[in-house]
């Protein structure tokens, strides 16, 4: 039998080392969690809130949500523009929290204020790690005597 040159040795120890890495990922992909696929819901969202603190034009809010996602809601609602609101909503419900960013007009009347536009969910975390979504009507309330806010939420949500 003919001596191996060289260069055939090296080309089957690479071979060999390729084969081994290929079993070793293998046996890792077979350990992960399957990949979740995303589905699409339809959130209803209603919160009533009550002011924690305020600082200059913004208004920190907690309650609870009711709806498709319930659970604890907070709301920071900054007052921009004498037509301008943005907030950042977060919800709370059990395994995991959604994170949403929005803005809409506002007008101030006597007892109430009214605010009307839209948010996009930026992020969530644990059973909602990969929501996402935009253009989701955001709509609600200020009671002007205690800046009690109530909000509303509405849309399309990946999930």
């Amino acid at each position: 039998m003919p001596a191996l040159s060289l260069r055939h040795k090296l080309t089957a120890a690479a071979l060999a080392l390729a084969s081994v890495a290929l079993l070793q990922a293998s046996a890792v992909a077979d350990r992960l969690p399957p990949a979740k696929s995303s589905r699409t819901i339809s959130l209803q969202e209603n919160g009533s809130l009550r002011l924690t603190s305020k600082h200059e034009f913004t208004l920190n809010e907690h309650g609870r949500a009711s709806g498709t996602i319930p659970g604890s809601i907070y709301v920071h609602l900054t007052i921009t523009s004498t037509s301008r609101v943005s907030a950042e909503v977060n919800i709370y419900p059990p395994h995991g929290s959604v994170t949403g960013e929005a803005t809409a007009s506002y007008h101030r009347g006597s007892q109430t204020a009214t605010f009307q536009g839209t948010i996009a969910i930026v992020r969530g975390s644990g059973t909602y790690a990969h929501a996402h979504g935009s253009g989701i009507s955001f709509s609600g309330t200020i009671r002007r005597s205690d800046d009690a806010i109530t909000v509303h939420l509405g849309g399309r949500v990946s999930v």
